[in-house]
């Protein structure tokens, strides 16, 4: 008797085991299998399938890259985004768990003895096996099912969120690596300008019409570029290490931006803010945890109803030992059902207020986010008018005027006519302004990004202007009309400073 009642306790639990240890995802079947895991004390010091080795070296993202495919695999590689990917299948794995039964309870009673065993008009009861299983009140799994539901939304927004938060990274991080790259060819082609105007110097002090003092300037001049330079190509180091962060690969990899589209002008502000506040991340995961709140509130108002517990039993019985007269050994059959009994109405209430207070309280933080968001759209909007204001007036208007004073006074200094103290000081503001505009669009891109995060991704531009490339009329004063006297050295000036501006407009 013994025996078989150890075989059906048994062959009950086994199945139970078994699952517990089972693991239906590739990457946590290789969590629990201790994969790589060669020693007790590397065990003690990382988890299972965690590497230490450092990041190698991606030859395939060696030279120019462009900026949708740094996006793309920023997403794919970005150990953030890989757990939030998984938080959500998680999540909505727990849907099925909410809604589902809790499991039936099996109970199984032996009695070896007959002195201590129940007697009953049919015989004396040797084994007893109870079955039980409760049933929640009508719409109690409902809506903690449709809670766990919600709790899928509000991940999925939360992953959303993050994607969009990497993306923004990444594309700040390509912009200050693109633009770093920019900036040392027009800072390289300013030195070019600067050493035909030390040539011109050397001539005119070998002639005794100039003194040591312009060409000892113009060199001292020329070791600040280089300083320049220096400073550059550690901003660029420093930006391609940030971009291999965001890769996660090694930050020796030799990453380079390739060529980027015009960045456009932003769109409508209406309906930006439109944009964000029906699709913004951040606002779905509040509404998420609304509907979470007033779902929780209604499982805790079904409550106050009861739950049915079923049961069903066997029982064995026997006239072995039997005190009964005229026993038939007939095995035993019964039925029944239970309920709980809610009368803790102050507990009741509590989980009521409690879950409606939560509703409530993430309306109020719904409301609140949704007036940052357009604070927030209408500032960066402003900032980026402001910043492609100020880039085109630098590129349209001061750079040309800057670059007209520079020849003018080229030619001005090779007759004796202007001082050399101007010469530099227009160099030097051509240089500033040509940095500068790098720098303001470089801001602009990076606050597109940014725009583009906080309306939720989809674009914020509109479509890029046809190029003028090719198009551009000849200014005034921009070519040295034919005939007139000029040196060979100023003639390798100007065209040096058409050459820079022609670079220019290619790379815009």
């Amino acid at each position: 008797m013994v025996r078989k009642t150890a075989l059906i306790l048994l062959i009950v639990l086994l199945p139970g085991c078994r699952a517990a240890r089972s693991a239906a995802d590739p990457q946590t079947a290789e969590l629990l299998s201790g994969a790589g895991v060669d020693t007790e004390q590397t065990l003690r010091l990382r988890p299972a399938g965690v590497s230490r080795d450092v990041s190698a070296v991606r030859l395939d993202f060696s030279g120019p890259v462009s900026l949708e495919a740094v996006v793309q695999e920023c997403l794919r590689r970005h150990g953030g985004v890989q757990a939030a990917r998984k938080r959500v299948e998680a999540a909505a794995r727990r849907v099925t768990v909410a809604g589902s039964l809790q499991d039936p309870m099996v109970e199984v009673d032996n009695w070896p003895t007959a002195a201590r065993s129940p007697q009953y008009a049919s015989g004396r009861m040797t084994n007893e096996v109870m079955v039980s299983q409760q049933v929640p009140w009508f719409g109690k799994r409902t809506s903690q099912a449709s809670a766990a539901q919600a709790e899928v939304q509000a991940a999925r927004a939360e992953l959303s969120a993050l994607e969009l938060r990497v993306a923004e990274e990444a594309r700040r991080a390509w912009y200050e690596l693109y633009y770093t790259q920019l900036m040392q060819g027009v800072v390289q082609e300013d030195r070019r300008v600067l050493e035909n105007l030390l040539t011109v110097a050397e001539a005119r002090y070998e002639t005794g019409r100039a003194g040591q003092q312009e060409v000892l300037r113009l060199q001292a001049e020329q070791s600040s570029v280089d300083a320049e330079l220096l400073r550059l190509l550690q901003s660029e180091e420093s930006a391609r290490a940030e971009l291999a962060g965001l890769l996660q690969v090694s930050p020796e990899t030799e990453l380079s931006a390739g060529e980027s589209a015009e960045a456009g002008d932003p769109l409508e502000l209406q309906d930006l803010y439109e944009r964000a506040v029906r699709q913004r991340p951040e606002l779905q995961v509040m509404l998420a945890e609304i509907h979470r709140e007033q779902h929780l509130a209604d499982r805790a108002r079904l409550d106050y109803y009861p739950d049915v517990t079923m049961r069903m039993g066997w029982g064995r019985m026997t006239t072995e030992g039997s005190m009964a007269h005229g026993a038939d050994g007939v095995d035993n059959v019964s039925v029944g059902f239970g309920v709980n009994v809610p009368v803790n109405r102050g507990r009741l209430r509590a989980s009521v207020h409690a879950a409606e207070a939560g509703a409530a309280a993430a309306a109020r933080d719904y409301e609140r986010l949704k007036s940052e968001t357009q604070r927030d759209v209408r500032q960066l909007f402003s900032l980026a008018v402001s910043q492609r204001d100020s880039s085109e007036l630098l590129r349209d208007s001061v750079i040309p005027k800057t670059e007209q004073a520079l020849r003018a006074a080229l030619r001005g200094y090779q007759v004796g006519a202007t001082d050399f103290s101007d010469v530099i000081a227009t160099w030097r503001e051509l240089l500033k302004f040509h940095v500068a505009q790098l720098q303001m669009e470089l801001q602009y891109r990076q606050t597109l990004a940014s725009l583009e995060r906080v309306v939720g991704g989809g674009g914020v531009v509109e479509a890029a202007r046809p190029s003028e490339a090719g198009a551009e009329g000849v200014g005034e004063g921009e070519v040295i009309e034919e005939g007139a006297e000029s040196g060979p050295t100023e003639v390798r000036g100007v065209s040096m400073l058409r050459q820079l501006k022609q670079n220019y407009r290619r790379a815009e």
